[in-house]
């Protein structure tokens, strides 16, 4: 094979949509543009590889006779704190059962009882209203969605290609603000190559890599945010990162969530001596909001010098553990927890960035021609906490607002874009560097921007990512580019975008918990930072 060298620089790649990431944001978009427009699906790792297959509760949407649009509503307030916007979470709220409707013409299959959708609660909802898979509904919609993808012509999937940057008119020095196409790099020929499309829309999940312990792919490193950031556009609310209660805490489980359905179907948290916690915390008991959960797990490991602590469902019969949480119950047997039988050891972990890139209702961020969809985005929707199951019908809900908005554009001209430009960089010599960031940068994080923050630990934290940033730049300007390189690039930025956003936050709200601050203040306040400020 020629070296790097000797291969001309590939030609640009021209299509009408440009769409990063392949979940279930990114797939829905593909899939409702590509009857009329030639969409490139971009992402870094197989198709198969993003967040939407880990989650395992289910979609949201009011179903039953007993249930309506405005006790989802309401639950989504009270979960988010004061900071939901109101016309973003009706818009998700009155289209998720539409949402649920046309996944099952994709042939989802949904769990049924009596013929009807089978509803089961989670925490923060006043009545069961979660459709789910068994206890694999993102496994479940991810294939079904994967499989349309492959079957549709005016879909070209670009597999194991990350993306290195967006191309705006600002970058290139011309007039206006608009997004032209972006860079990614092609793992198989290490070529970075230049895609253009008048739209791009961006659908790269959060950024829960940046914490030591978190419930998600590998995946999940803030690339849109981060890339966003950098082209010019307003991010929100990035303090409110969101640690799902339950995760489950053995050495040979990677990031393996206890799904939020278990609690709703009578789980309850113990101490290791077997003691319920959870009364002594929230009258709401295990099925308070998330936040209010997992810092009573952290209060009480802190308290207790635990390791973890136990949720206990083994008082519902081994036929009801199999039939409504076959993946949890199979994987807790491979490690040697019969959940029928005994508690399961669980501790907090990063699960769902609830801030990110500013996005209005139809997807559209500050830059033209450039959308935001799914976790990466702030839609308005999670305020200072998401209700679960609420995320994957927001993916669905915006990724039709966006495709919407798509159709109505008019193809714009574009400037001729140029290639990417390796001609004054070197291949890396020193990758330890980069793994060693990557590890001290998740930890810092994990100890200082957890659960509980105080304004030392964010001090701290803000000294560190600085000297980070500097390192990394010196990479990135003078040695070839590669994934790890971009990845590390990108954490380090999202991170700074969470230290800067939690020091402004000078209250407790949602999932931001400090103790210089512990009083939520009267009136609920966004917290928008700007590059361009």
């Amino acid at each position: 094979m020629p070296s790097r060298e000797t291969i001309l620089p590939p030609a640009t790649l021209h299509f009408d949509v440009l769409i990063v990431g392949s979940g279930l944001a990114g797939l829905s978009s593909a899939l409702l543009l590509a009857p009329n427009k030639r969409v490139a699906v971009i992402t870094k790792r197989a198709v198969s590889e993003g967040s939407t297959g880990w989650a395992q509760g289910g979609i949201a949407a009011v179903w039953s006779k007993d249930d309506s649009f405005d006790a989802h509503i309401a639950d989504t307030l009270v979960a988010g704190a004061g900071l939901c916007d109101l016309d973003a979470t009706r818009r998700v709220v009155e289209n998720a059962p539409k949402a649920i409707a046309w996944l099952q013409t994709l042939g989802v299959p949904f769990s049924e009882e009596d013929g009807q959708l089978h509803l089961t609660r989670e925490g923060g909802h006043s009545a069961r209203r979660i459709v789910h898979v068994t206890d694999a509904t993102g496994a479940a919609v991810q294939r079904t969605l994967i499989e349309q993808v492959q079957k549709t012509t005016n879909i070209t999937l670009f597999e194991q290609h990350t993306l290195v940057d967006l191309i705006t008119t600002d970058k290139l020095g011309l007039p206006g603000k608009r997004c032209l196409g972006l860079y990614a790099l092609d793992e198989a020929t290490d070529q970075v190559l230049t895609f253009e499309a008048p739209q791009t829309i961006l659908a790269t999940g959060g950024a829960g890599k940046v914490y030591l312990f978190t419930t998600n792919p590998d995946t999940a490193t803030g690339d849109g945010i981060a890339a966003a950031w950098r082209a010019g556009c307003r991010v929100q609310n990035m303090e409110f990162i969101q640690f799902h209660p339950t995760c489950l805490y053995h050495p040979h489980a990677k990031s393996f969530l206890i799904s939020e359905a278990v609690r709703g179907e009578g789980g309850r948290l113990l101490l290791p001596d077997g003691t319920r916690f959870m009364p002594a915390h929230d009258a709401r008991l295990e099925l308070a909001p998330r936040d209010v959960v997992a810092r009573a797990i952290d209060f009480e490991m802190k308290k207790g010098g635990f390791d973890c602590v136990y949720l206990d469902i083994s008082h519902q019969p081994l036929s009801f553990l199999q039939e409504h949480f076959p993946n949890i119950y199979a994987r807790c047997l491979e490690l040697g927890i019969d959940i029928s039988k005994q508690p399961i050891p669980v501790v907090p972990a990063a699960h769902y960035t609830c801030g990110g890139v500013l996005a209005d209702l139809e997807g559209r961020t500050d830059i033209e021609g450039l959308y935001a969809i799914g976790e990466t985005a702030c839609s308005g929707l999670h305020g200072a906490n998401r209700l679960a199951s609420n995320s994957l019908v927001e993916c669905m809900v915006f990724a039709q607002a966006a495709a919407q908005d798509i159709e109505r554009c008019t193809r714009k001209p574009t400037a001729s874009l140029p290639t990417w430009d390796e001609s004054r960089v070197s291949d890396p010599d020193e990758m330890v560097v980069i793994s060693h960031n990557w590890d001290e940068l998740r930890r810092f994080m994990w100890d200082y921007v957890g659960i509980v923050r105080t304004n030392k630990r964010l001090d701290r934290a803000a000294h560190r990512i600085a000297l980070l940033q500097s390192e990394i730049h010196e990479f990135y300007s003078n040695f070839h580019v590669t994934r790890d390189l971009l990845e590390l690039r990108n954490l380090v930025q999202v991170a700074d975008l969470i230290v800067r956003s939690a020091q402004a936050r000078h209250e407790s709200r949602g999932l931001h918990f400090s103790r210089d601050y512990p009083q939520m203040l009267e009136q609920a306040l966004p917290t928008t930072l700007n590059p361009q400020a």
